[in-house]
């Protein structure tokens, strides 16, 4: 919204105006040095993807202090295009509290605000299944490629499955392109944090949160990354099998006595005053994890107590670890998969998830997929 803020046209000073001399004038210039330490700040967090847990949780206070104080000038009406103005009004009412406000600590996901929402398909819905995927807003390619392949159908083996799409701010993106995409497809939720890979552990905790506050009814859910190849089918049916639970189940790929990455190279640092132990308890891989939605409730209360780190699926497993349950083994633990060298269709067919390194990757492989024919 900065970008918009100097494309549009300004209006013109009125001749009376004009004798309004320092006050307007100093007025101006504090609106504008404010916005101008925004967009610094805020290039900062998106610029620097080396940034630790901690540096990036004091970029996002500042974005947040500058945003607000950029709000309350009392900048003359006649400086701001009309368009702008109102979306800062409307931001002035959804954006993240100051510091000062914060609850527990930087992942609680009560201390944001949802600026975009869909709250009504669970609601119309009813869902069996649904599916969170946590994207970039400028990752149209991403959704797109989505919604015309696994996420396309409402009704599958029966039950009916939502494909929701769950987002952070981001400059980068244009806000009313966001609008529009979602009037058009009714799937966008977005909540008022910085969107950085950092912050997934925030992320991930706002869609516990949408879960237990939207979406309480569904039977199951589950996190799936942008860039998997999900077969849905093979998904339901596991959920439909006898003797898998109702509640307090969280499955996936399990990992088993992690170490804790201490090298500052690393994309998975974590440093010792975030999480001190050494290992990890057992979790499931953040690429894709199922659960009861009982369970995102219980996450949310947990995680008052549990101290955040930046590895959205090891937090996880020490939330659940803290509600003294632990993840299950799927029933087939080869259908979890990560990467896979090459496409196989009869492979496809058996599996629920496999890492992909594209959209196109994804449309191309599904249109074979479900071309007419045995897979095997």
């Amino acid at each position: 919204w900065q970008r918009r803020l100097f494309k549009n046209d300004y209006y013109y000073f009125p001749k009376h105006l004009l004798h309004q001399k320092l006050p307007a004038f100093n007025s101006w210039f504090y609106g504008l040095l404010m916005l101008c330490l925004l967009v610094f700040v805020v290039f900062l967090a998106f610029s620097d993807s080396t940034l630790s847990w901690s540096e990036t949780f004091s970029l996002q206070r500042q974005y947040q202090r500058f945003f607000n104080q950029s709000i309350q000038v009392n900048t003359p009406a006649y400086l701001i295009p009309p368009k702008h103005r109102a979306f800062l009004n409307t931001m002035k009412e959804k954006t993240t509290p100051t510091p000062e406000g914060l609850q527990y600590h930087e992942a609680y996901p009560h201390n944001y605000r949802y600026v975009m929402d869909n709250p009504e398909v669970c609601k119309v819905n009813s869902p069996f299944l649904v599916l969170m995927v946590p994207v970039a807003p400028s990752n149209v390619a991403a959704r797109d490629a989505i919604r015309a392949t696994w996420g396309k159908d409402r009704v599958v083996q029966g039950e009916t499955v939502l494909t929701l799409f769950v987002l952070g701010l981001d400059k980068r993106h244009d806000v009313e392109k966001l609008q529009q995409e979602n009037q058009q497809h009714n799937d966008l939720i977005q909540s008022s944090f910085l969107d950085t890979y950092v912050n997934l552990t925030i992320k991930t905790m706002v869609i516990m949160d949408w879960l237990a506050t939207r979406c309480p009814a569904a039977a199951y859910a589950m996190k799936v990354d942008s860039d998997m190849f999900l077969n849905v089918d093979n998904l339901v049916i596991m959920l439909k099998k006898p003797g898998i639970p109702q509640k307090n189940y969280l499955t996936g790929m399990l990992m088993w006595n992690r170490p804790v990455i201490r090298s500052k190279d690393s994309k998975w640092y974590v440093p010792e005053e975030l999480y001190p132990n050494p290992q990890y308890p057992t979790y499931t891989l953040g690429m894709g994890y199922v659960f009861s939605n009982d369970l995102p409730t219980k996450f949310v209360e947990v995680s008052k107590s549990i101290k955040p780190f930046n590895i959205e699926d090891a937090y996880i497993g020490m939330c659940i670890k803290k509600l003294g349950l632990s993840p299950t083994s799927p029933p087939d633990p080869s259908q979890f998969k990560a990467y896979n060298s090459k496409y196989d269709r009869c492979e496809f067919s058996k599996i629920i998830t496999y890492i992909l390194s594209s959209s196109e990757q994804l449309k191309n492989y599904w249109a074979d997929y479900k071309k007419p024919g045995p897979h095997c």
